[in-house]
């Protein structure tokens, strides 16, 4: 497998285009791109991963709606910014069929061969003059055939200062295929998955159900690992599309072939999970929490949550101080059975607690590993075998002061 951190990433997988335009979401008249499209002229394969919260957005439920069908294929992708059409009530769904039905128009498609995504500020209405308008531009755009990738990760961005994209490649027995992501995540980011919109394309030929089982499993090892401040959203969405346009059918490639397909779906989704801790609201470092020794891979991921969603946690790891008092708090509030005389923690590789005993020799050390921007903290609980993950960050004031207003 090649793997590529950035580039245009959804447009690199063969008969892909995409777009992103202004058009003005917020009324704010800043110029910022806000509505983008991804298309393909070959009809697509898909497959998706939603959100849990009780309270879906209109486009994640008609999402939802079309993806329960196996035999659903589309075409294209509309995404807006700025405004998540959640809470809106009859009039949302309105809205939400009324972009996939304006786009179906400019590429003489079926409505529901067009799925819808949005972002932004819960509670409003859709300014659906603006977005049509918008939709009209964006069509254009990919009938014109304009280098339209960088644009489409500009227009879907929020509180995120960057874009995030990355892609694989990988060789069949004829040619090779290529997976292709973006993402857009910085806040509310808290498993499973958060204000996160994530695309993925592939020119390989797949089913909806082959797709669907790759990508459940991709996203439980990597958006569903992370969590930046432990507030899940309205939005949560994951799509991948597959045009087959390769002349690769996954079906009928050797299974060495399709184990290397799947591994580089994980590794976008994987890569792209980082880059939204990494990018998140005004944080300062990247955390990885592990656990092991724990009785069950449930109890584990319940550990590691617990510590990496903790704010004494967070805010400590913010001022660099290693104080590991608070995380065997919070390992403690989990509730697993955890017997502190048994527990071993390590900064990186330097130990803190060795069966409960502290390791104060080495506090410089700690104290020098979590100054840093990147660092792993291992919390071996000595009671089995199963391990978890859990991908976090520190919590800053700058955060608190972004968020006392959008």
């Amino acid at each position: 497998m090649k793997f590529y951190d950035d580039g245009d990433a959804l447009t690199e997988p063969r008969g892909f285009f995409c777009s992103g335009v202004h058009c003005d979401v917020k009324g704010k008249r800043n110029g910022k791109l806000d509505l983008g499209i991804i298309y393909s002229k070959k009809p697509c394969s898909v497959a998706g991963v939603f959100t849990t919260n009780d309270v879906r957005a209109a486009p994640v439920r008609y999402c939802e709606s079309l993806i329960q069908d196996d035999k659903t294929l589309c075409h294209a992708i509309v995404a807006n910014s700025g405004n998540a059409n959640a809470c809106t009530g009859r009039q949302g769904e309105l809205d939400t069929k009324k972009m996939a039905a304006e786009v179906a128009r400019h590429f003489n498609i079926h409505s529901k061969e067009v799925l819808v995504c949005s972002t932004g500020r819960i509670g409003e209405p859709l300014p659906m003059s603006r977005i049509t308008a918008g939709i009209r531009d964006a069509a254009d755009d990919i009938i014109q055939e304009y280098d339209g990738a960088k644009a489409f990760q500009e227009a879907i961005l929020t509180s995120d200062t960057c874009t995030k994209s990355c892609s694989a490649k990988i060789s069949a027995t004829v040619g090779e295929i290529t997976v292709g992501g973006v993402v857009k995540g910085a806040g509310m980011i808290e498993p499973n998955m958060a204000t996160m919109l994530a695309f993925l394309t592939t020119d390989l030929g797949a089913s909806n159900a082959e797709l669907q089982s790759i990508l459940a499993e991709a996203v439980n090892k990597s958006f569903n690992r992370i969590t930046i401040d432990g507030d899940m959203s309205t939005n949560d969405t994951v799509l991948l599309m597959a045009n087959g346009n390769s002349g690769i059918q996954f079906s009928k490639e050797s299974k060495k072939f399709q184990q290397n397909f799947v591994e580089a779906v994980e590794a976008v989704c994987a890569a792209l999970a980082k880059k939204c801790v990494s990018d998140g609201e005004k944080v300062t470092k990247f955390v990885r929490m592990k656990v092991a020794g724990a009785k069950t891979p449930e109890d584990a991921e319940k550990v590691a949550r617990c510590v990496a969603n903790s704010l004494l946690v967070k805010s400590s790891w913010y001022g660099s101080d290693p104080n590991w008092g608070r995380i065997i708090d919070a390992a403690g509030y989990a509730k697993v059975g955890m017997d502190f005389d048994q527990v071993d923690l390590h900064y990186n590789d330097i130990p803190a607690l060795i069966k409960g005993e502290p390791q104060v020799g080495n506090k410089s050390q700690w104290k020098e590993i979590v100054s840093g921007k990147e660092f792993c903290i291992t919390l071996h609980l000595n009671m089995g075998k199963a391990y978890g993950e859990i991908w976090s960050n520190d919590l800053s004031e700058e955060y608190v002061n972004f968020n006392k207003s959008e």
